[in-house]
């Protein structure tokens, strides 16, 4: 085997080469994803994947066109991860599990203003998107979504303030639920593909 010592040219060590790009990289693409995520650890976890992603892609030789764009593209990712994962599944999850325990309010599932502008825009959209779900639904859904989830009255308080069924309250509510996810989860998705 011939070394650059007798007229061949070095093959380049690929940890050198991802060393380099890390290097580059790593100030730019921090600061973007802080201004996107308030934690800053989960910042640096975010970060730490997208280059460990790179590594991976490397190691199984994937193409990458455009490295800065595809650096970017998986940060994006990895953030709509973690807000998703921070975000409850559902309404029902605002319930609270005993009597005393406090509720959440609606602030608690939207992006924080704190986090940057596109959090703002996504936080204004989601509420206008909430406001109009909850008008779209009948009048007697829409009572008990907002008697159980906002006024924090029980089940048991509003079938004896009302004189309907407990089951027919609890189908109401599970209804209004179903639709408001629905709505929410178009907007949400809408949003993260701008």
């Amino acid at each position: 085997m011939r070394n650059a010592a007798q007229g061949e040219l070095p093959v380049p060590d690929p940890n050198q080469r991802l060393s380099g790009i890390v290097e580059e990289h790593r100030s730019r693409l921090f600061r973007f994803i802080r201004q996107r995520v308030a934690d800053p650890r989960d910042a640096e976890d975010i970060l730490q994947d997208v280059f460990h992603q790179l590594v991976e892609a490397n190691r199984l030789l994937m193409p990458i066109d455009h490295l800065t764009g595809w650096l970017f593209r998986v940060a994006r990712n990895r953030i709509t991860d973690l807000f998703r994962k921070k975000q409850p599944t559902s309404f029902s999850e605002l319930a609270p599990g005993s009597e005393g325990e406090q509720r959440l309010a609606i602030e608690d599932l939207l992006p924080s203003a704190d986090d940057g502008p596109d959090a703002l825009y996504a936080r204004r959209v989601l509420l206008e998107e909430f406001e109009e779900a909850l008008a779209e639904l009948p009048k007697e859904q829409r009572e008990v979504f907002v008697g159980h989830e906002f006024e924090g009255k029980s089940f048991k308080e509003m079938a004896a303030a009302s004189g309907v069924n407990l089951n027919t309250l609890l189908a109401r509510k599970r209804y209004a639920v179903l639709h408001l996810r629905e709505k929410l989860q178009d907007a949400y998705e809408e949003l993260m593909e701008l």
